[in-house]
């Protein structure tokens, strides 16, 4: 993959692992020259991850909407900074320009993004990786819920392991390289069956 879009929260939460994490992958990302996509702050995680990848000599596009823009909070220093209408235009744009996508801790705004995402691969409008980078176990009570939901019969196990999860950023982006994707139809066939 040569392009990520990277999802994750406009806050640091309590815990600097979360802010460690996300300039970490940014770096990391910038060191294997894959050019990350993400929501264009400079506050929270996205500040830290744009900064991480910024630092490092990496190449980031951020994609925000006027009104969030002129709150503020846009990142100044970017490669290149997109400005959209709506927060709907700025996940579809981050979705055109990446070829794969990971979602970092974070809010609603984050698990909406990553839902989004999830559901047009499983509805076969896109082939692309989508990992949770699981930092500090963030994500252990969503992967959970994920299994109740196949044990309930609301989520096939194939649409399940679509959703590609580490805690590790390196252990991702090999599981990532090593995606094969699965028929959208497929997935909801053998979800309905």
């Amino acid at each position: 993959m040569k392009s990520i879009a990277v999802f994750c929260g406009s806050s640091e939460g309590y815990n600097e692992v979360y802010r460690e994490a996300a300039y970490d992958l940014g770096r990391m990302l910038a060191e294997r020259h894959i050019r990350i996509i993400y929501g264009g702050a400079r506050i929270g995680l996205m500040g830290a991850l744009a900064d991480g990848a910024l630092q490092h000599g990496g190449h980031v596009t951020g994609v925000i909407p006027e009104f969030l823009k002129t709150k503020e909070v846009a990142h100044e220093g970017l490669t290149h900074l997109i400005t959209v209408h709506t927060m709907h235009e700025r996940k579809l744009k981050m979705h055109e320009l990446a070829e794969g996508v990971i979602a970092m801790p974070g809010g609603w705004g984050t698990m909406e993004e990553l839902f989004e995402m999830l559901t047009w691969g499983q509805l076969g409008l896109h082939s692309k990786p989508v990992g949770l980078l699981n930092v500090n176990g963030y994500y252990d009570a969503l992967h959970a819920f994920c299994t109740n939901m196949v044990q309930e019969g609301f989520l096939s196990e194939c649409a399940n392991t679509s959703l590609l999860m580490s805690q590790s950023p390196e252990e991702l982006l090999e599981l990532m390289d090593a995606y094969i994707p699965t028929d959208g139809e497929q997935l909801i066939t053998k979800q309905t069956s």
